[in-house]
């Protein structure tokens, strides 16, 4: 487990006491390589969504699987490059990071922000891939739910459109809390402080709304996996992405630079 960022100089001499705490991939480090990876696919995701929207006003039509497909091959060409480019910036090694990470997620209670850290991109890649993988760890098989079962396609669309809903109204208020202070939303630093505020609410609002139609996130990640193959789930839920993208720039946030 221990990253590129142990002295080779001094390695002979710790082997005999105690590794020093640099030498060992924290869980601080964890969270920051996901939240950095999370962050750039998120607008990678932005990005792709814009695409798919300029094709479809141009009236080309991609049957769905061909779309889910697409999005997918795309999305993971995009991150083996973001993860190679934040590995390196973060100077860790993939392997010992996936071992570590591992580790701090068998014990939840003790590093609840790697869980959420993590969880988080799962989630996102999820949402693209269709594949159910939050809360999965090595070796996990694939389960849906027994109310993911009984939910239909209806319902679940309209359990998606309470979800983006009640999270693109909390993110246009922060956009609007940004504006009010003055804050300058064409400043990197504060677009990525802005996104980070976003992630960081996103699953607890989602979470609360779906609570009040009797949903959980599992109930309704698993009715996701369940219907993905069904034509209209797929190119609603990537309508209702590219929608909350566009309330958003309405708002005044910057579209994403493509």
């Amino acid at each position: 487990m221990l990253s590129s960022k142990s002295d080779p100089a001094t390695a002979d001499e710790e082997l005999d006491g105690a590794p020093s705490e640099e030498e060992f991939i924290t869980p601080d480090d964890v969270c920051k390589v996901f939240d950095t990876i999370f962050m750039q696919m998120q607008n990678a995701v932005a990005q792709l969504s814009q695409y798919i929207q300029q094709l479809q006003m141009a009236g080309k039509q991609i049957p769905e699987d061909q779309l889910q497909m697409m999005l997918k091959s795309e999305f993971e060409s995009i991150l083996v490059k973001v993860q190679a480019k934040v590995f390196e910036e973060a100077d860790v090694d993939e392997d010992c990071l996936q071992e570590a990470t591992w580790e701090f997620m068998a014990e939840p209670e003790k590093y609840p922000k790697v869980v959420k850290a993590v969880e988080r991109f799962q989630r996102l890649y999820e949402r693209i891939s269709g594949q159910k993988v939050v809360g999965m760890r090595p070796g996990d098989a694939q389960i849906v739910n027994s109310k993911a079962q009984d939910l239909s396609p209806e319902k679940l669309l309209e359990a998606a459109k309470v979800f983006f809903d009640a999270i693109t109204e909390t993110m246009v208020e922060i956009v609007k809390k940004y504006k009010a202070e003055g804050k300058n939303l064409h400043d990197p630093a504060v677009v990525q402080g802005l996104q980070m505020q976003f992630a960081s609410l996103a699953d607890e609002i989602g979470e609360a709304a779906l609570k009040k139609i009797n949903l959980t996130m599992a109930d309704f990640q698993g009715a996701i996996e369940k219907h993905k193959s069904h034509p209209e789930v797929g190119q609603t839920l990537m309508m209702l992405q590219i929608k909350q993208q566009q309330t958003l720039i309405a708002a005044g946030l910057p579209a994403p630079m493509g």
